[in-house]
């Protein structure tokens, strides 16, 4: 069963979920905006895999259980942190009737509710993740080194499997597009991916080859060296304002745009 929830708001959406008795919602940390008071809250270090084993630990395994479950912890702390997400997930489960939990990103943007049925994984974009129901598991993907060095954007990916709801966040508005309708292939800002399924692939490539064209593209054309290639038959969701060009906007409202007209190649970061 799906989870119940609803998409409010424009400019800065919001997720309002309702619970059913028992039924387990958890987000990433920072993302939680409010919930009634018949809903429990606990953080975990654990995904909800080790979540469910931390609860089962006792009836089995021993000292020998116990020691996998904080190795598979501390792996998955261990992962998150080389990501840069946050370590830690927090738990909602409705007590005694149902509850309700409302959940937000951190950019103004739209969100996303998608359903898992098992049979193939999302992925999404750093920060991408907002909140799941437990039957649906977190996890970090590399894209390969070479993939992302290239691309920056491009090497850290959240994996979600299982089955269940996900719900995603991006910034701007969202399009959804598949890229079979385009001759198979399209190409995109890295910034601009926000999720797609699996079966899709993901790479990145240099924008135009080291001639003249390719240095004016470069310098000029505000999109640096690299450009995100998505390949193949299935859903991707992209987003119409990127974190770079939103903190290149608010350093040049403040004063400190030092961009200049060399766009992306070039550009410095205020700090």
């Amino acid at each position: 069963m799906t989870l119940q929830q609803e998409i409010v708001g424009n400019a800065m959406q919001m997720a309002v979920v309702n619970l059913r008795p028992g039924q387990t919602v958890y987000c990433e940390a920072g993302k939680f905006l409010f919930k009634t008071v018949n809903v429990t809250m606990e953080t975990r270090l654990s995904g909800p895999s080790n979540g469910s084993g931390q609860q089962q630990s006792g009836s089995g395994g021993g000292m020998g259980g116990l020691l996998r479950q904080a190795m598979g912890t501390a792996m998955q702390v261990g992962q998150r942190m080389l990501a840069g997400e946050s370590l830690a997930f927090q738990y909602f489960t409705a007590q005694s009737g149902e509850g309700t939990v409302g959940f937000a990103g951190v950019l103004p943007g739209e969100m996303r509710a998608l359903e898992l049925d098992g049979t193939r994984a999302w992925f999404a974009e750093k920060d991408a993740f907002v909140a799941a129901e437990s039957t649906v598991d977190f996890g970090i993907a590399f894209a390969g080194g070479r993939t992302g060095m290239s691309g920056g954007e491009g090497f850290v990916l959240e994996k979600f499997t299982g089955h269940g709801t996900v719900i995603i966040a991006g910034a701007g508005n969202f399009i959804d597009l598949n890229p079979a309708d385009f001759g198979g292939r399209i190409e995109v800002d890295t910034g601009c991916v926000v999720a797609f399924e699996e079966g899709i692939q993901y790479g990145v490539q240099r924008v135009g080859g080291l001639n003249r064209q390719g240095i004016m593209n470069a310098v000029f054309g505000g999109e640096g060296l690299s450009l995100a290639t998505l390949e193949g038959n299935g859903r991707v969701i992209l987003q119409s304002l990127t974190i770079e060009s939103l903190a290149n906007a608010l350093r040049k409202a403040q004063g400190g745009d030092k961009q200049g007209p060399t766009g992306g190649l070039f550009s410095t970061h205020a700090g």
